[in-house]
């Protein structure tokens, strides 16, 4: 790569070749299938496969393909990738989950592939979707993506054939004809050196065996030498040897023409997350300066190393072809220690810049300003909308950078405090209900390193987060399972935060389930412990939740003992809001055990309490429960004046129902690592 003048990059957009391949596609898409010729209603979308090897311009082919046939389908397009950077394949899981992301429809945290994948399919059901699915391994894949409606198309892109997947078209992909695979280099080099040398572009074309990736490489190469000709890429090439196929020759040659300290930035791109590279991710494996690491991206761009990413945020693509080759270089040439410096130098700065990410949320923190004033400028972001663009373009890089840090397992401390830090970023930006899906999977991660590490407290937060998932997904006898698990983690960790929590909410799963006698002992457990530590907020809450359990099953004495109790803490606590709240449930309770004048006069308490606690919105629960107990007391003249009471409240504060109206639940935050944030 030359020092002077970065040529330009070159024109992007314009598909080269493959009209015979092109064709043949489209005329698959109009041919009957074997369902059809049979008599037979097709029971699934129609499947193309493009094949070929990486690098080949399959994805080329599939992505024009796609824009030529994309206005048939008026219900839009879905793209997934299905191999992960390092060569495995990505679970059905995360695949399904993006689908149904894409198409606005639910993914309910820890669901497993097969309950995601019959999703997709039915969320496909009677749309016309063209559903493109890149980098497949296997038919295994696949299969569970496919839509079971005729009217859709998938499109798939392999290295062989997708063996067990009924009536596939299958489109072979070799090298681009001479004239394409010229018009490709052009690009970089300009028409001058092709045309005053055409038999020099013709055996440079063979030297590649048309392979436009090898192609790419090639035009980047003449694009950093003005003064150099074809014939003298052919020639350095051939002096190279025959050794391994094209691409690796070309990649070889145009790696040596870099200065060395930006072939080094070069072969550990290979370690970025996913293949998604952006300037401090270079910066940080490079050890050099952000702006440094921009240039140099920029210029691999312009000569076929990486690809630009279309988004808000400066970020590139490092093509799969190229990862095995960056990998087996950096094997040979950088010493283990030294790329995982390079890995935790990575892992450090993504933890900062996702700290910063969360604290300029925290606008009205002087901690939080404190700590971003204390951060470099180039870890800063201008603004939350700014950060939030980041995290929500860099989202995929950060959970693989999470899974290949603990994968490692050598840098578990980094790894816990990144995925500390995204958690609080994503819950900062996202909320926890929308970044839910996202959550499950990075409290597994955490789960993992816990147990490796034999670190209980951490454990047992990891357990408790995966665990109210599973609740708010309705998976509650699994919920039950990991808060027992986080109970026993708990315990070994002595840690009675986590405890008394994981027993409250062994509680509560219990209480989901029906089995009201289990939920009030264990209510009673969790509350033994309040009172041990003298914990009376938490007691008088405790006192409400086991009145609660017994209101459920009928026990109305019980309740009523409970409630009062509860009445009784808060009172102590000097909590007015908490305290109106507790008088509203007892008199609800003593409506339902036939004590209607009882309830009328605590619910005219709990009234006042709400007054002073400047509740409207619980005073107006009230001041209906008050007219429809003056209304069962025969004092329907009584029960109208509340009710317009009750009217003008709503009004003030807004239309929704007050008597659904709950006291708040048990909001409580689970650190998920120890590290310091």
């Amino acid at each position: 790569m030359c020092r002077g003048e970065r040529p330009a990059a070159p024109v992007d957009g314009q598909f080269l070749g493959r009209t015979r391949e092109l064709k043949e596609l489209m005329l698959d898409i109009e041919r009957a299938g074997l369902d059809t010729l049979s008599g037979r209603k097709a029971p699934r979308a129609r499947v193309l496969l493009i094949a070929g090897r990486p690098g080949c311009g399959r994805t080329a082919l599939a992505e024009e393909l796609v824009r030529q046939v994309a206005h048939r389908y008026e219900d839009g397009v879905l793209r997934a990738r299905l191999r992960e950077p390092d060569g495995t394949p990505v679970p059905t899981e995360r695949t399904a989950r993006e689908l149904l992301t894409a198409l606005g429809l639910p993914a309910p945290a820890g669901a497993d592939g097969d309950e995601l994948g019959q999703a997709v399919r039915e969320g496909l059901a009677g749309r016309r979707v063209l559903l493109l699915l890149d980098d497949a391994m296997t038919a295994e894949q696949v299969d569970p993506l496919l839509p079971e409606a005729p009217d859709c198309l998938v499109v798939a892109v392999s290295e062989g054939p997708l063996t067990g997947i009924a009536d596939v078209r299958p489109c072979t992909l070799g090298g681009l004809d001479t004239k394409s695979a010229q018009e490709l280099l052009t690009r970089y080099t300009g028409s001058v050196r092709v045309t005053v040398d055409p038999s020099a572009a013709e055996r440079l074309v063979e030297e590649c065996a048309g392979h436009p990736a090898s192609l790419v490489l090639a035009g980047g190469w003449l694009a950093a030498r003005p003064k150099a000709g074809v014939a003298d890429l052919g020639k350095q090439l051939r002096a190279g040897g025959d050794e391994g196929p094209p691409l690796a020759r070309v990649f070889r040659l145009a790696h040596a023409g870099l200065p060395g300290t930006v072939q080094r930035m070069l072969r550990l791109l290979h370690l970025a997350p996913a293949g998604l590279v952006d300037p401090h991710t270079a910066s940080a494996l490079a050890g050099c300066s952000v702006d440094d690491a921009r240039t140099a991206l920029e210029e691999f761009t312009a000569h076929g190393f990486l690809r630009r990413v279309a988004c808000a945020v400066p970020q590139y693509d490092v093509p799969g072809c190229l990862l095995p080759l960056l990998r087996g270089l950096s094997g040979s040439q950088d010493r283990p220690a030294e790329l995982q410096l390079a890995r935790a130098r990575m892992l450090e700065r993504t933890v900062r810049l996702l700290q910063s990410c969360r604290a300029i949320t925290e606008t009205d923190s002087p901690q939080a300003r404190e700590k971003l004033a204390g951060l470099p400028k180039a870890l800063r972001f201008e603004s939350p909308r700014a950060a939030e663009d980041w995290l929500r373009v860099r989202q995929p890089a950060l959970l693989a950078a999470a899974r290949l840090a603990v994968a490692d397992g050598e840098l578990d401390t980094l790894a816990r405090r990144l995925m500390a830090a995204l958690v609080r970023a994503m819950v900062a930006h996202f909320g926890t209900q929308a970044a839910a899906p996202e959550l499950y999977g990075i409290h597994r991660l955490v789960l993992d390193v816990a147990e490796r590490r034999d670190l209980p407290r951490e454990q047992a937060a990891a357990l408790l987060n995966l665990a109210d998932l599973d609740a708010q997904t309705g998976r509650t006898t699994e919920a039950l399972a990991r808060y027992r698990a986080a109970l026993d983690a708990g315990r070994r960790a002595e840690d009675p935060y986590a405890t008394a929590r994981a027993m409250e909410s062994v509680a509560g799963a219990h209480q989901e389930l029906g089995d009201y006698d289990r939920a009030a002992d264990w209510y009673g457990r969790a509350l033994a412990q309040r009172l041990a530590r003298d914990e009376g907020a938490d007691a008088a809450r405790l006192y409400g939740r086991i009145a609660a359990v017994h209101t459920y099953a009928g026990r109305y004495g019980e309740a009523l003992r409970n409630w009062r109790a509860a009445v009784a803490g808060h009172r102590r606590n000097d909590d007015v809001a908490a305290h109106a709240r507790a008088l509203s449930e007892l008199a609800r309770v003593q409506e339902y055990a036939g004590r209607p004048e009882e309830s009328l006069r605590t619910c005219q308490e709990a009234v006042e309490w709400a007054r002073r606690a400047e509740d409207v919105r619980l005073q107006a629960a009230l001041q209906l429960r008050l007219a429809d107990t003056l209304e069962r007391l025969g004092d329907p003249a009584a029960a109208g004046l509340h009710r317009g009471a009750a009217s003008r409240m709503l009004g003030e504060v807004g239309p929704e129902d007050a008597e659904n109206q709950e006291p708040a639940g048990n909001a409580y935050e689970i650190r998920i690592a120890s590290a310091e944030d």
